[in-house]
């Protein structure tokens, strides 16, 4: 016989302001199966733990209905306190009525009934639970980070660190991301590649690291703890165990007019190319899309064309026949840490999105984006870290720096803060009177968002010290008469339309996950949202978890992230992957789905609609070895309990072990004979 116990709680005003907590109680205690009820002001602090474990142990109860918050909160710690009192913790429900109803509602005799509704159909569900037993899973204690930018490196290198194997994925020739590429880094003004390149090489050499750069992940089967990832390794074209990085390749090149993506299209490349002299690896590729070799290869020439790095090459290390390889890693736990991109400002834009076309960007020279700033006044840039005009080399006097192009503009760009401009242009003001003493620095700003340690201080320094003049106000046109680049605004504090006869413009564009992130995502089995971010599971509680188990998420691909955000969140993830290998087996709940191979008719229609990959075509034999007919068959690993095999099997021979159809079919009846 049933004895259900059920615990109200009044989640301090959040559900006591809407629902008369008591009442629901009193109406509990008298429904059919329920020995005890009664409600206390924060069920989740200790005392009101205590009181539910009290209670299992003086009323003998055979199963707990907490009224309160969401599952997703703290169903691990009520049925943490119910296995503590020595009942299987899968014998204990929560029953929403904080989301579902207190929260949604102002009525309170209303709220009182529905929450009173939601734990009565909840306590019927819980007298046809079954103890269940948590599932026991092997680990490979092994990982793999996508993304070698500053993020993938801190992730990789604390793991590491911990004793654990990383596969680190990146696919560029190098290693360094995008900080690679910045000439001074905010707050403090120190260079970028003198953090971040010890890192680098520390991360190469590291025993328990294996780099694979050049490389992207190609497809991802298994689940939790067992991963088996295949990553395509493209070809390089260089045999990278003989290639010695002595750059006689590079200097043979006869194509030297290849735009560098790592000077952001401001200087220039040969076709076998490192993108950086500080690149890790040190080993060239070739870019076959310029080279003549294999240009002339795509046309049909069969006659070979150019080879000069292959003749120059005294090691013997170009390889024009190399070919992509698949290689497959199996891991434990996947980290994203893909980056960003920058938004794209000219007129054509992607996904219906409008564009800067007004602001001359493509069209006049000397109109460019912060990274090609940085590029400019870093000293491995084209121009070796002097300022000078793209257009004509000389030295800017007045430069324009514009807010929020792309960020906070839902017509022409994305409706969110991208969060680091506002600090990357005071950062740019300043790098610029630094190299040009008396040039005039302009910034047009909607509102200052410095938001971190010391970064309020860091923005008043550019102003204060460094002489930066901002403008609130935003930036209707921006046009080439002659050789000035005109900036026509308005400034709101003042009151007037403002033009600026300037010689560049620095336009402070907002963060973009990195092209072919929804590919990736979809490959991993996490979500999205509407801009191409990755989700985590939940924002205060799992930030850099996924939806997905095992996969994790740092950096800029989750959101716009500054760098010590990034390597925060890097080693957040790490402390994550670390927990997950120091058990000998992953345990995780058993609420998902088994096949009645019996009445299954094997028409696979689960395995087509599991958003998991965990439904599997399975055999029964007979004696003498031969197929009698097929089934399906749920890997409880890959399962995440989501249900929608349930929903679609014909013969209905699937159930969730948390959701069976008469644990269902009760709650529908406690709603339906019960006033």
């Amino acid at each position: 016989m049933a004895r259900v116990g059920v615990f109200v709680c009044h989640c301090g005003e959040n559900i006591g302001r809407t629902v008369d907590c008591a009442a629901v109680a009193e109406a509990l205690a008298g429904h059919p199966g329920v020995a005890h009820a009664e409600d206390y002001k924060y069920m989740c602090s200790d005392p009101g733990q205590a009181l539910i474990k009290r209670a299992i142990i003086d009323k003998r109860l055979t199963g707990v209905v907490v009224a309160a918050c969401s599952p997703h909160m703290h169903e691990k710690t009520f049925r943490r306190a119910v296995s503590q009192a020595g009942l299987n913790p899968f014998l204990c429900e929560m029953a929403n009525i904080r989301e579902h109803c207190s929260w949604i509602h102002e009525d309170r005799e209303a709220a009182t009934a529905k929450a009173t509704d939601i734990a009565r159909t909840i306590a019927e569900k819980v007298k046809h639970n079954v103890p269940l037993e948590t599932i026991h899973i092997p680990v490979t204690k092994r990982a793999m980070v996508i993304g070698g930018g500053i993020a993938g490196i801190q992730a990789a290198l604390d793991i590491a660190d911990g004793g654990h194997e990383v596969v680190l994925v990146e696919k560029d020739a190098s290693i360094g991301g995008h900080m690679a590429q910045l000439s001074e880094t905010f707050p403090t003004l120190d260079c970028s590649q003198c953090i971040l390149t010890p890192r680098m090489v520390e991360a190469y050499q590291h025993p328990n690291i294996k780099l694979m750069t050049w490389s992207e992940v190609d497809a991802v089967d298994g689940y939790i703890g067992n991963f088996k990832v295949t990553v395509r390794q493209k070809a390089r074209s260089v045999d990278a165990d003989v290639c010695n990085g002595c750059g006689d390749c590079m200097a043979a090149c006869p194509n030297r007019r290849t735009p560098s993506e790592f000077d952001a299209g401001l200087g220039t490349r040969s076709a076998i190319y490192v993108p950086f002299p500080q690149a890790v690896p040190n080993t060239p590729v070739i870019d076959r899309a310029n080279c003549g070799r294999f240009k002339a290869i795509a046309k049909g020439i069969k006659k070979e064309v150019c080879g000069k790095c292959a003749a120059a090459c005294l090691k013997g290390a170009i390889d024009f026949t190399q070919q992509d390889e698949l290689v497959t890693e199996e891991v434990g736990a996947i980290v994203v840490a893909t980056g960003y991109q920058l938004y794209s400002i000219g007129r054509e834009q992607p996904e219906g999105l409008k564009g800067y076309g007004e602001y001359g960007y493509g069209e006049v020279p000397d109109v460019i984006d912060g990274l090609q700033f940085e590029r400019l006044a870093s000293a491995s840039g084209p121009t070796a870290g002097e300022l000078r005009r793209p257009s004509d080399g000389k030295v800017p006097q007045t430069i324009v720096f514009v807010h929020c192009v792309g960020s906070r503009d839902p017509e022409k760009g994305m409706s969110y803060c991208s969060k680091i401009c506002c600090m990357y242009n005071a950062k740019h003001a300043m790098l610029y009177r630094h190299k040009v003493h008396d040039g005039r620095a302009v910034l047009f700003y909607m509102d200052v968002r410095a938001a971190g340690k010391g970064y309020d201080e860091f923005t008043r320094r550019a102003v204060e010290e460094d002489g930066a003049e901002y403008l609130r106000g935003r930036v209707s046109r921006i046009y080439r008469d002659g050789d000035v680049v005109k900036v026509v605004g308005y400034d709101t504090l003042a009151g007037e339309q403002v033009t600026i006869d300037a010689d560049m413009v620095v336009l402070a564009t907002a963060m973009r996950p990195q092209p072919g992130i929804k590919e990736l995502a979809q490959t991993l089995s996490v979500s999205y949202d509407e801009h191409g971010f990755i989700n985590e599971a939940h924002p205060k509680l799992r930030p850099v978890e996924t939806n997905t188990a095992g996969v994790f998420v740092a950096g800029a691909c989750q959101a716009p992230r500054d760098i010590p955000d990034s390597v925060a969140m890097a080693s957040a993830t790490a402390a994550k992957v670390l927990a997950l290998f120091s058990m000998a087996e992953l345990e995780r709940e058993p609420a998902v789905a088994a096949v009645n191979e019996t009445t299954c008719i094997g028409c696979l229609t689960c395995e087509r609609v599991c958003p998991y990959g965990a439904v599997e075509k399975k055999e029964i034999l007979d004696r003498d070895g031969n197929v009698v007919r097929v089934v399906a068959s749920i890997n409880p690993g890959v399962c995440q309990g989501c249900g929608t095999c349930q929903a679609v099997c014909l013969s209905k021979s699937i159930e969730l072990a948390t959701f069976t159809d008469e644990q269902v079919y009760s709650e529908i009846e406690a709603l339906a004979f019960w006033p």
